[in-house]
């Protein structure tokens, strides 16, 4: 495993998103509004600005704590609204806002149903990302990381030789320890969302702690798939 790399998700690819006072005008009536999937006025299909960010896609508030399953039920009523078959007769500006919104809104909601990626895309709302000054192993994480790395290692070579059934069963527990650092911090990083919603002011602090969080859950990651592929599950 090279605990250099941490994984940042499609949020690095994402860039800077469409300013929230800057409006766009309807191809149809004409009238300007705010961007989204519809115009407020004739409800004619729009045309989304490249950068509009996923929480506009999906015409939802800048909260970080989200119910599942209403985001569910959102999601699933936009699809209908925005469905290329709806739009199979309409004019070219309308068929066309179709298929880029469906592929739109499909991004939006895989990004934001996650927790680690809703993270990772706060972050990349803020500017910032993991993978630059974050390769360090988090030292709450130092001793298992380094751990499960010499068991891998002890098992790889005695699998030429014996032993490898006791090394099987500490890593199989050492797989159950990683789930539970990960079950924690996942519940840390929904305190972490609470946070951020009930508009504390130590933004600096919030971002801090949501990039370490997110960091020691990439590492997690990481000691998952490398158990499991040596575990061969």
């Amino acid at each position: 495993m090279e605990t250099g790399s941490i994984s940042t998700s499609p949020t690095k690819r994402e860039g800077a998103t469409w300013p929230a006072a800057e409006q766009v005008r309807c191809w149809q009536c004409g009238v300007q509004h705010t961007p989204g999937l519809f115009c407020p006025s004739c409800e004619a299909i729009q045309p989304l600005p490249e950068q509009a960010d996923y929480f506009q896609v999906l015409d939802l508030p800048r909260h970080l704590v989200i119910d599942p399953q209403a985001l569910q039920r959102r999601y699933y009523e936009l699809s209908r609204r925005v469905h290329p078959d709806l739009y199979q007769a309409a004019p070219q500006t309308a068929r066309v806002a179709s298929l880029r919104n469906t592929a739109t809104l499909n991004r939006a909601y895989a990004m934001l149903r996650d927790p680690v990626d809703r993270g990772l895309y706060w972050l990349a709302l803020w500017g910032e990302k993991l993978g630059t000054d974050n390769n360090r192993v988090p030292p709450d994480l130092a001793e298992l990381v380094f751990d499960i790395q010499e068991k891998l290692a002890e098992l790889r070579a005695a699998r030429r030789g014996n032993g490898a059934a006791t090394l099987v069963r500490e890593l199989d527990d050492a797989h159950k320890e990683v789930l539970e650092r990960r079950t924690a911090l996942l519940r840390q990083l929904e305190a972490n969302f609470a946070r951020w919603d009930a508009a504390a002011a130590d933004t600096a602090a919030l971002r801090a702690d949501l990039k370490a969080t997110l960091t020691a859950l990439a590492y997690l990651e990481t000691l998952l798939r490398d158990v499991d592929k040596e575990l061969q599950r």
